[in-house]
């Protein structure tokens, strides 16, 4: 792989973007090589958690490549080609839900567009001191909802708050993503991945079918229709680890 890496160590997977001449900007070779990985996650039982990270960059992910890529998919496709290009990107966020893995994202600096909607598509985010976010897709002429952050944002932070940032495209600082619940660590950028793989291996101890269907489950349970839905699935789940114990 040209634009990731990905190592291992023990049931802990850690996926680096890895463009940093171009603040890991997401161009067509990323995209196809993120939806490889994903689609590898879905059937691989030795990895537990995934980590995610900006690694050497200035900041986790600037979003679109917006000299190569973009101006491809706004200005030089057939709309039946610009319309699978969208899909396609869009897809990414809704792979990393589908992965059994929960995945901790560790952001630094600027986290743009489609960068923020990895770190919003990631089940923990873990935060530098200059981390800042921004769905910067208005501010290029488009509208502010896109790469499910439409979906995400209003989900995490109330929708108050999300409908200022997607309709302004304005920043929020690492101070404001913690005040409104956005992450759940803050840390000096040197920490970041100590912190994550903290988390990632108390998680990683846990019943590998227990941590699997806890995601499966908080997923499903955000848009259940009432408590009565939610109460079902937590049951479903909880009894079929149980039987599962039960028939080793």
């Amino acid at each position: 792989m040209e634009t990731i890496i990905y190592k291992t160590k023990g049931p802990v997977g850690c996926l680096t973007l890895d463009r940093p001449e171009k603040y890991n900007a997401i161009d067509e070779k990323m995209v196809a090589e993120l939806h490889r990985f994903w689609q590898d996650r879905m059937s691989d039982n030795n990895i537990r958690v995934i980590i995610l990270d900006g690694g050497k960059a200035k900041g986790f992910c600037a979003g679109l490549d917006m000299k190569t890529f973009g101006p491809s998919l706004l200005n030089e496709m057939n709309p039946s080609e610009s319309c699978h290009a969208q899909a396609r990107l869009s897809r990414l966020l809704q792979a990393m839900r589908r992965a059994p893995q929960p995945i901790i994202c560790c952001v630094h600096g600027a986290a743009a567009g489609l960068g923020f909607s990895l770190a919003m598509a990631s089940d923990i985010r873990i935060l530098a001191y200059d981390a800042r976010f921004s769905a910067a897709y208005i501010n290029i002429g488009l509208g502010g909802a896109d790469m499910a952050s439409s979906y995400f944002l209003p989900r995490l932070i109330g929708s108050g708050r999300a409908n200022e940032f997607l309709l302004t495209g304005n920043w929020m600082s690492a101070k404001e993503a913690m005040d409104l619940g956005f992450a759940s660590r803050l840390v000096s950028k040197e920490k970041l991945l100590d912190t994550a793989w903290e988390i990632a291996k108390t998680i990683a101890d846990k019943d590998p079918m227990g941590v699997r269907m806890t995601k499966e489950v908080i997923n499903i349970n955000i848009d259940a229709g009432g408590l009565e839905a939610s109460l079902q699935m937590e049951d479903r789940n909880q009894m079929m680890i149980a039987f599962s114990k039960r028939i080793k």
